[in-house]
């Protein structure tokens, strides 16, 4: 067995005899030739940790194995408070962590049941979460065992903890019934997590008495921790996935990252390495993986209805929804269209754009307006209104005609033109084609502000508000696809408050759920609503429409979302991590292969250049971008690039530690990559 396996030794209730249960794993284990540590890291009262100490004949320290300890017998967050002191989880850990690196197997004994509190904001099942170490549960063989120990096993997998299995231990000389004999295979058949055996009433609790009389089975136990689940999928994904945005051969050829767990900006792989998730897993993380409140919001809504059509019924979370969306969005944007993703959000905003003027008798406005770098999504609608030729180039004989207006990517700005000024000039032209074919244009899209496919594309102070002020003269729908600019990515809920705007349709998704379940919506006004509303037989309805339209699920942990916007003050927080991200990206200028930096808020684009003074790209085929990426996994970050562009977009409660750790790996990968390509 390879180190730093750890199991963590949990109970049905307090006194079930965890210490006598991992002291008796831990004699058998050592019997293997496996080299054990220990640890009691909370303890109320009484000699459990000294007496693993030194019956397993551990060398760490005593204040090591147990960092906490409170002298009366109570829960440890009453026993904490009444001695004044307070458990820090994080020092536990960082102990934990040392303890681990030294042994081939750590066993972790906890503090009386899973849901029993450490803290005010902490349970022990938050700790062992924390420590993504696997439990055993200590139980009782009497009557009452079953209904305990199922509700335990239940709770640790709704936590998301793997359970290796059941251990029962006889605290007293006890006369088996049938109860006793018949537990562990109810438990087994009815838990669905493997019975490990039994540690008897021991007389001398010697280490002879333990390795005679114990039944426990250790192979099984031993092998649930062997690496062997990496490998098995790595071949399944292989033989049976495709992949989005990857050429499959070079997939084939590459050992796959497989995730398997997470934790607040943390993902974590099937061998339990950590990675700080530094895009929000594309985009959509807000508030940290595993988040309490989100999870509780989609299981109470799962023990109601999981789904329910919209079509001719209504649900009530996607009710609720609707209201909280309109209070939070910009004023006027009063009716909600739900679906499931961005790319559906933006066509159902075309194609109410589109019909709204059908409706109306303007039947030559059937136009549709995009900037010419932009990206809307890849279903056919969308692309249509795409503009990079990377993703769309191939499908241009699908799709319909439309109108793409030229806007720069400053950076890459004509050699005479110069920022921001050029960006206007821009829309100049755009108000001469409105001026000539407004009468034929429906709809102008765009993303607002930030171009996020487009390489993190920021736009110059004003040219939204100049953008929303043309389409009103003119007459023509703006749809602003807030998809990847929404819920606080810029810094507020959405980009297009920065300049006032509320377009006439608003495109939704990403971050909608805080990364937790697909939904999208797209909010329009009243004006173009009753465009729609008629008799019957004038078909004015906008037919359109999906089976998981307004799913109650998603729905429901929407709203928390945003409550927990509220409740946090998550972009309040947000304000002095932009600003610190702001000034330690400066120093990328420092690299000879940054050409340019962009930012808004948490939305970050960092362009490598083979020549920073002519601008000139690294070649497509040297795969850049790519291979940072690439050596920032080794150092435990995971991004994506866009081409050359290593975007930065980690979820918003990232702390400003990790944060610093995401730019410093950052650098260095870059630094180190380019370098290598130079040579």
């Amino acid at each position: 067995m390879k180190k730093n396996n750890a199991i963590f030794i949990t109970g049905t209730d307090t006194g079930v005899g965890k210490t006598i249960a991992t002291y008796a794993l831990g004699v058998l284990l050592q019997s293997k030739g496996i080299d054990i540590g220990v640890m009691k890291p909370v303890q109320c009262a009484g000699d459990d940790a000294l007496f693993l100490k030194e019956k397993l004949n551990i060398d760490d320290p005593l204040d090591d194995i147990n960092p906490y300890f409170a002298n009366e017998p109570l829960s440890p967050h009453l026993a904490f408070s009444r001695a004044k002191k307070k458990i820090n989880s994080s020092r536990i850990i960082n102990i934990y962590q040392a303890i681990k690196q030294k042994h081939d197997l750590t066993l972790i004994e906890g503090a009386g049941g899973l849901m029993v509190p450490l803290g005010k904001d902490c349970l022990v099942a938050d700790l062992i979460r924390a420590m993504n170490a696997p439990i055993i549960i200590v139980a009782r063989l009497g009557l009452g065992t079953i209904n305990h120990t199922l509700l335990t096993i239940s709770q640790a997998q709704s936590y998301g903890l793997k359970v290796c299995g059941v251990v029962f231990c006889e605290t007293t000389r006890i006369k088996k019934g049938v109860a006793e004999q018949t537990n562990p295979e109810a438990i087994e058949k009815f838990g669905g997590v493997p019975v490990l055996g039994t540690v008897p009433f021991l007389k001398t609790k010697s280490r002879k008495e333990i390795v005679n009389r114990c039944d426990l089975n250790i192979t099984k136990l031993t092998s649930s921790l062997r690496d062997t689940k990496t490998k098995k999928l790595a071949a399944l994904d292989k033989k049976y996935m495709w992949h989005p945005f990857t050429q499959m051969k070079d997939w084939q050829e590459q050992e796959p990252l497989v995730i398997d767990q997470a934790d607040g900006c943390y993902l974590i792989d099937t061998k339990g390495k950590k990675y700080i998730d530094g895009v929000s897993s594309l985009w959509v993380n807000v508030h940290g993986h595993r988040k309490k409140e989100l999870d509780v919001a989609i299981t109470s809504q799962l023990n109601r209805v999981s789904h329910s059509t919209l079509l001719g019924l209504s649900n009530t979370p996607s009710i609720e929804l609707s209201k909280a969306l309109v209070d939070i969005t910009p004023k006027g944007l009063n009716k909600v269209f739900y679906s499931d993703n961005g790319s559906t959000s933006v066509e159902i905003g075309i194609k109410m754009a589109y019909q709204y003027w059908q409706n109306m008798g303007k039947a030559k406005k059937k136009q549709i307006a995009h900037l010419a770098n932009s990206y809307h999504g890849d279903t056919l609608g969308s692309v249509s209104i795409g503009g990079i030729d990377l993703f769309h180039k191939v499908y241009r004989d699908l799709i319909f005609k439309t109108i793409k207006i030229d806007f720069p990517d400053c950076y890459r700005a004509p050699i005479d033109k110069e920022y921001p000024s050029y960006a206007f000039e821009c829309l100049d032209k755009f108000e001469k084609l409105l001026e000539k074919n407004h009468e034929s244009i429906a709809a102008l899209v765009v993303e607002p502000i930030v171009q996020g496919a487009a390489g993190m594309i920021v736009w110059p102070k004003g040219i939204l508000k100049k953008i929303a002020q043309l389409c009103r003269k003119y007459d023509v729908f703006l749809i602003c696809d807030e998809v990847a600019t929404g819920f606080g990515r810029t810094g507020k809920m959405f980009a297009c408050e920065h300049e006032d705007v509320s377009p006439d349709i608003m495109c939704l998704s990403k971050g909608i759920t805080g990364g937790y379940l697909p939904l999208a919506v797209t909010l329009t006004t009243d004006k173009i609503y009753e465009g729609f509303c008629g008799p019957y037989q004038d078909l004015k309805t906008f037919f359109h429409g999906h089976t998981y339209t307004g799913n109650p699920l998603c729905c429901a942990v929407a709203l928390e979302n945003i409550n927990i916007f509220k409740k946090e003050k998550t972009l309040q927080k947000l304000a002095p991590k932009i600003k610190f991200l702001d000034k330690r990206l400066k120093m990328f200028y420092n690299l000879a292969s940054v050409g340019d930096i962009r930012q808004m808020g948490f939305m970050v684009g960092i362009e490598l250049v083979k020549d920073k003074n002519t601008k000139e790209p690294y070649p497509w085929e040297e795969k850049i971008g790519v291979r940072v990426c690439q050596r920032l996994r080794e150092k435990g970050i995971i991004l994506r690039p866009l081409g050359n562009v290593i975007v930065i977009m980690p979820p918003l409660v990232i702390s400003q530690t990790e944060l610093k750790r995401l730019l410093d790996a950052t650098y260095d990968a870059v630094e180190e990559v380019t370098h290598l390509s130079s040579l």
